[in-house]
């Protein structure tokens, strides 16, 4: 098949790429910078340049035009500034914002293509204390439910173009080069990592070639509608820290109090950090999707492990 990947030079869509590539897939990546882009991918991918929101390039229309899937991936990290006003609207424009503008690109083609999967985030369900949520719960509060609220009511305007439309609520992405683990291992490298807040808060996780995986078994059997991107088994802050640090063999015991995380990253703190949610990814398993990472300790040691 043909797959359009838009964020396809970013730390799922590389790897997503290359493995769509490896499957035998041809595959064309949406990226700002191709120039830059193309030491950083696959050489087998197209690359093609789209500045997102700020609408569609006649290359996009032509990408669009050979391609059976699209796999959405736009969108700035959500942790990376602290949440002012400003930041909040770029990560609206960044996400509802490029998927409007991705699926306005697909309404002018005569040719259109068959899927849109199309990245969401668990943050959808808000924050929920102990709630066991699946697919089937509904959205909660604050700014980062309505977001992809926003997000995934763009990706679904796709419908009405006869367009089949999957939404990958993704978790918290665990991978090697990049994501929250990245921030997070300097610290437990050398002893100084520990649980945020209390700890009780709930961390959904994924690891990175399970969610490569995921996608494109999505991409393959076609369902529509919400599917969540997490191990079966969550895990709360206390327990990954323990986990971590037990893996790096490091202590684990230093703990960021909450008053001091909301100090130094503000209402980021309350939605992201000392709150979660309690995700299964009932989907996937009734779709038969098998994962390879079940297991937060094995899942660790696979990517950052010592022997």
């Amino acid at each position: 098949m043909h797959v359009l990947v838009t964020g396809g030079t970013g730390f799922i869509g590389r790897p997503l790429c290359r493995e769509l590539v490896r499957a035998g897939h041809a595959v064309t990546a949406v990226t700002r910078d191709p120039s830059a882009a193309k030491a950083r991918v696959d050489p087998a991918v197209r690359l093609v340049r789209w500045q997102g929101f700020r609408g569609p390039t006649q290359e996009l229309a032509t990408a669009l035009a050979e391609s059976e899937v699209v796999i959405n991936l736009a969108g700035e990290p959500i942790a990376a500034r602290r949440w002012t006003p400003q930041v909040k609207s770029d990560l609206r424009a960044s996400r509802e914002g490029t998927t409007s503008a991705l699926v306005t690109a697909c309404a002018k083609q005569s040719q259109r293509p068959v899927l849109l999967v199309s990245a969401s985030a668990i943050g959808y369900y808000g924050p929920r204390g102990d709630e066991a949520l699946t697919e089937e719960s509904d959205s909660g509060s604050g700014f980062l439910a309505s977001l992809c609220r926003e997000w995934e009511g763009a990706a679904r305007a796709a419908e009405r173009l006869g367009v089949r439309v999957a939404l990958l609520r993704i978790g918290v992405v665990l991978g090697r080069d990049g994501g929250a683990l990245s921030k997070m291992l300097p610290a437990f490298k050398v002893g100084l990592g520990g649980r945020l807040g209390d700890g009780t808060q709930w961390m959904s996780w994924i690891h990175l070639e399970d969610l490569v995986r995921l996608f494109i078994f999505v991409m393959e059997q076609a369902p529509t509608g919400p599917v969540n991107a997490t191990a079966p088994e969550p895990v709360t802050n206390t327990q990954f820290a323990r986990t971590l640090g037990r893996v790096l063999h490091r202590p684990a015991w230093l703990p960021a109090p909450g008053f001091a995380v909301k100090l130094l990253v503000g209402e980021m703190a309350e939605e992201l950090l000392l709150t979660g949610q309690r995700v299964t990814p009932a989907r996937a398993r009734t779709l038969g999707f098998h994962f390879r990472h079940t297991d937060l300790a094995g899942a660790l040691q696979d990517l950052v492990g010592t022997r």
